[in-house]
């Protein structure tokens, strides 16, 4: 480090669970952990059916991370989220990659707004269209932005979204409401805005880049287009989209966005639109229903075929050495 000749071995990064379970490197979890160290948080879990089906739901993801994010968007939690954040980060109950590659995440646009008022986002917002079905194209999305503790610098967005059940399941919508604290950075900075903190239970840090923006006091309608990068343990992720004052993004505004996508190296026709019909109806969640299950049970959906080890830990039985 100081000088001198290190012969030491390039160091490996990994992208998430899954592929960190590939090359072996998960250990069978601790299960006496989840009693002994999060025995509290793991009591108010298991004695909910939805907290239940967010476990199995996980536990057939086996480690991907698109299909982890919509089982949160379905089953996410307050219970669900405590014991994710106590099992896997505060006590190691399963051994998770520490070392993934983030350097993604801070490679940024150059073609982002300087001098960006945050200001200007204060209000609510229409996602309108997104570019990463991952994360962007969940229906009826609200942003609302707050000013927050340093006004010049801060802001509380509360997030609100659906996830419909296919029609063939029965059809209907859950709905989620989430709160993020963003923190606007100096002129300096690549980009513009950055979160970090706990969502679904596993701590994330994100940054934003405002590549195209409109106040809509001209003939373009008012919009903001947003790229985002960051990461959790799930793995690294990027995407973008855009904020509109209305459920569609006007016609008036469309060249504009298109251009300025362009400028970033995004192709506006690659970007979906996000279903903001929003029908009337009352959502499938039903956090209070059901008797729980059994102490037998949810060590099973821990550590069963299908159980939330199998997301946490993908191959843990050692299917990844035949």
């Amino acid at each position: 480090m100081f000088g001198g000749v290190a012969f030491a071995e390039e160091a490996k990064t990994y992208d998430g669970f899954a592929d960190y379970a590939k090359e072996n490197q998960m250990a069978q979890s601790d299960v006496g952990c989840f009693v002994n160290k999060c025995g509290d948080q793991t009591k108010e879990l298991f004695s909910n059916p939805r907290g239940i089906k967010g476990v199995t739901c996980l536990g057939r993801c086996k480690g991907e991370q698109s299909c982890a994010t919509r089982c949160f968007a379905e089953f996410g939690s307050d219970t669900l989220n405590n014991w994710l954040s106590c099992t896997i980060e505060d006590n190691d109950c399963v051994k998770v990659p520490k070392d993934v590659d983030n350097s993604a995440e801070n490679v940024g646009y150059s073609t982002a707004v300087r001098n960006f008022d945050p200001k200007t986002l204060t209000g609510k917002w229409w996602k309108t269209d997104g570019l990463n079905p991952n994360y962007d194209l969940f229906d009826c999305q609200t942003n609302v932005f707050k000013p927050s503790g340093d006004e010049a610098r801060e802001l509380d967005m509360d997030i609100f979204f659906r996830l419909s059940r296919p029609k063939e399941a029965g059809g209907g919508f859950w709905e989620n409401a989430l709160t993020e604290h963003m923190v606007v950075d100096s002129l300096k900075a690549e980009r513009t805005m950055h979160t970090e903190g706990k969502m679904y239970g596993l701590t994330f840090d994100e940054n934003w880049f405002i590549i195209g923006e409109s106040d809509g006091k001209g003939d373009i309608p008012a919009f903001k287009l947003v790229a985002y990068k960051g990461h959790t343990l799930q793995g690294n992720y990027e995407g973008s989209f855009v904020y509109s004052k209305e459920p569609v993004l006007p016609e008036a505004a469309k060249p504009a966005v298109r251009a300025a996508a362009a400028k970033a190296g995004l192709d506006f026709d690659q970007y979906q639109r996000i279903d903001n019909t929003c029908p009337p109806g009352e959502p499938l969640n039903d956090a209070g229903a059901g008797t729980g299950t059994s102490t037998t049970d949810w060590i099973d959906l821990v550590v069963g075929e299908g159980g939330v080890i199998d997301w946490i830990s993908p191959g843990w039985r050692g299917e990844y050495n035949k």
